[in-house]
C-alpha cells in the first residue's frame, strides 16, 4: 500500500461509513482514482465498499488492523521497547501495538525471549534474526490468530515474568480498561496474574472506545505507552491513579 491508501484507512476507521466524494475531497484526488483505491483495498479484505460509500470491515484480523495507524504503532512498539533489557523474558499478548514491539525485540536486542498466545506474533517474528519464541497452547480463534480457554490458562501456570504487555479494545473512567472478547480478556488477566507489570500499548484514539469486557482496572496497570492526543483529563485520571503515561 502507498501512503494515500494508509490515510484513506484511518480515515475510514474512524468514520466507520463515509462518502466517496468526502473521501475525494480529503485526500485531493479525483472520485475515479479513490474508487480504484477503494477496490484494492476491498480485495485485500480491508474494508468494503456499497453504493457511493466505504464502509470500514468490521474484523479482529490483527493482519488488517496493523495497516490503521502503523506509524503511530511503530513509535509505542519503539518506546516499550527501550523498557525490555537484554537476556529478559516477557510476556506479549495478541494486538497490532503488540506485534509491532515483538518484531522490535526480536529485531534489535538480544536473548530475549517472548511468551505469547498469539500465533500471529509467532508467525510475525519468525525471521528476525534474534527471535525467540515461547507459543502458548489453547483453543484457537482462528480470525484474531490467538489461543484461549482453559488449557491456555494451565500453560500461563509455567511462566512467571516481570513484565505483561497487552493491547486494549476501550478505556471508561467507570470500568477502566476493556475489550471486544471475553475470552480474550480472560486469558489476558490470567497472563497478569503471572506478571510483576501489566503495561498497555494503544494508540489514542482507543480511550474514546469501549469494549464488551473487562480487562484491567487502572489499579491493575502500572504503565500505558500512547501517543500525544490522548486526552488531558483522561492522563490526569491515569497518572492519579499512579500509572506511568509515556506519550511518543
Amino acid at each position: 500500500m502507498n501512503k494515500r491508501h494508509t490515510k484513506l484507512l484511518e480515515i475510514v476507521n474512524k468514520e466507520g461509513r463515509i462518502e466517496v466524494t468526502l473521501l475525494s475531497s480529503s485526500l485531493e484526488v479525483s472520485q475515479v482514482t479513490i474508487r480504484k483505491d477503494l477496490a484494492l483495498l476491498e480485495e485485500k479484505g480491508f474494508l468494503k465498499r456499497e453504493h457511493g460509500f466505504a464502509v470500514m470491515v468490521s474484523s479482529d484480523d490483527i493482519s488488517n488492523r496493523l495497516a490503521f495507524n502503523y506509524d503511530v504503532k511503530s513509535k509505542i512498539a519503539i518506546e516499550a521497547a527501550k523498557i525490555v533489557e537484554n537476556g529478559e523474558t516477557v510476556m506479549i499478548e495478541s494486538g497490532s501495538c503488540c506485534a509491532l514491539l515483538a518484531k522490535e525485540l526480536a529485531t534489535n536486542k538480544r536473548d530475549v525471549t517472548i511468551i505469547t498466545n498469539s500465533a500471529f506474533i509467532a508467525s510475525y517474528i519468525r525471521e528476525c534474526p534474534f527471535a525467540k519464541i515461547v507459543l502458548l497452547g489453547g483453543d484457537y480463534q482462528a480470525e484474531s490468530q490467538v489461543v484461549v480457554g482453559p488449557i491456555a490458562r494451565k500453560c500461563i501456570d509455567n511462566f512467571y515474568v516481570d513484565k505483561l504487555f497487552v493491547g486494549t479494545d476501550g478505556f471508561t473512567a467507570k470500568l477502566g480498561f476493556t475489550g471486544k472478547n471475553h475470552m480474550r480478556t480472560e486469558i489476558a488477566r490470567a497472563m497478569a496474574e503471572n506478571a510483576n507489570k501489566v503495561i498497555v500499548l494503544t494508540e489514542s484514539t482507543k480511550f474514546s472506545k469501549q469494549g464488551v469486557a473487562f480487562q484491567f482496572n487502572t489499579k491493575e496497570v502500572a504503565m500505558i505507552v500512547t501517543d500525544s492526543k490522548i486526552p488531558g483529563e483522561i492522563t490526569n485520571l491515569l497518572v492519579k491513579d499512579n500509572i506511568d503515561v509515556k506519550m511518543v
